[in-house]
């Protein structure tokens, strides 16, 4: 199952919850019976009076979680062309589900971050309550390179990020360290990559009784102020003025052509982001700006619903497949997209990506 569960004591017969994710090879990607078994698990631990607090956290040095196995979905788009496979199907609606309930969890939710933290990765952080950054993070949304578009309640956190970071993150797949991560609201709390068993024996020896959160919030301040030299310098927010001006457009393919003339730019970071857009595509740069512009008047429980749909139509459209088999299949690193010209795609096929793809009820009416 590539996961790992263990609940330590902690005082007054009160116990800490610890889920690690353990498939390091893949660097922690979540296949469908690891989503299935973490929900179960996270379900049982809310429920449980014993349970004081959770930690999720990813085994091996490398990434917390680099996101989910698109691998397997995508041999499955192949064998039902034009179709929702039923993998799809089940796989994001139990991974929606998921992530909404580590966004409601009733007690006390860390997530330790380390390393890689991608995709479906990110939709695991940013529900917790604690979202802990040490120097080796490094947070984003790729998805622009294999043809989705970054859900996992991505519309809901990039949509409220300042001006149009959020919009120029989704676009390039742009990497984001802690310090970054702390300035976006991306994380709250930075520790050393070898704080993490520190703060493990505290969580132990707290009075889940009384006073916990003030206890905890002591804790993790104190680990905090040990940590704080080792915090990287920022890129993304002293950046956010050239950004805001330069995405200040009224449609997407003018957007798209602003970053992509950033290529040969003299700041190394904005010519690499524009670089990846340049090669990304173009269909996922028209999702990031419409899921951004209608997540920011939705609920957290409408983004996954609209989210679902964009996914399962992603999966019977064609770019999804052939980004993920030129990225990680083939590895040629050369998709062939249906539609490579960001500006002469119908308003139709965008628009096809937002519509129900299955009969009656949403499949996530209940959140």
């Amino acid at each position: 199952m590539n996961l790992q569960f263990e609940e330590r004591p902690s005082l007054h017969g009160y116990r800490i919850g610890i889920a690690s994710l353990d498939a390091e090879k893949s660097l922690n990607a979540l296949s469908l019976p690891m989503i299935e078994a973490l929900d179960e698990r996270l379900k049982a631990w809310a429920e449980d009076p014993t349970i004081a607090c959770v930690m999720l956290r990813g085994n091996g040095p490398k990434a917390f979680c680099a996101g989910g196995d698109v691998v397997q979905l995508v041999h499955q788009c192949r064998e039902h062309p034009g179709e929702v496979p039923p993998l799809a199907r089940r796989f994001f609606a139990d991974e929606y589900r998921l992530d909404y309930r580590i966004h409601t969890f009733p007690k006390p939710f860390i997530c330790w971050a380390h390393g890689h933290v991608l995709g479906g990765g990110m939709g695991l952080m940013q529900g917790a309550g604690i979202r802990i950054v040490t120097p080796s993070s490094r947070l984003g949304m790729p998805e622009i390179n294999i043809g989705l578009y970054p859900d996992v309640g991505g519309s809901w956190f990039l949509a409220r990020l300042p001006g149009r970071l959020g919009l120029f993150l989704g676009l390039t797949a742009a990497s984001i360290n802690a310090r970054d991560a702390l300035d976006l609201n991306l994380a709250d709390r930075f520790l050393r990559d070898d704080q993490q068993q520190a703060l493990l024996e505290g969580l132990v020896q707290l009075n889940w009784r009384e006073q916990a959160q003030l206890q905890l919030h002591s804790l993790l301040q104190a680990l905090e102020n040990e940590a704080r030299g080792d915090l990287p310098a920022a890129q993304w927010l002293p950046r956010r003025e050239r950004l805001d001006a330069l995405l200040d457009v009224a449609e997407p393919a003018a957007a798209v052509q602003a970053l992509s003339a950033l290529q040969d730019d003299d700041d190394a970071l904005l010519a690499r982001a524009a670089k990846t857009l340049a090669g990304g595509c173009p269909l996922t740069a028209h999702l990031v700006w419409e899921q951004i512009r209608r997540a920011s008047h939705q609920s957290l429980a409408d983004v996954f619903r609209m989210e679902y749909a964009m996914s399962l139509n992603c999966c019977r459209h064609p770019e999804f497949p052939e980004g993920v088999r030129a990225r990680l299949i083939d590895k040629d690193h050369s998709p062939n997209w249906h539609w490579p010209d960001v500006a002469a795609i119908p308003a139709a096929v965008i628009d096809a990506h937002f519509a129900p793809a299955w009969e009656g009820e949403h499949p996530l009416a209940d959140l």
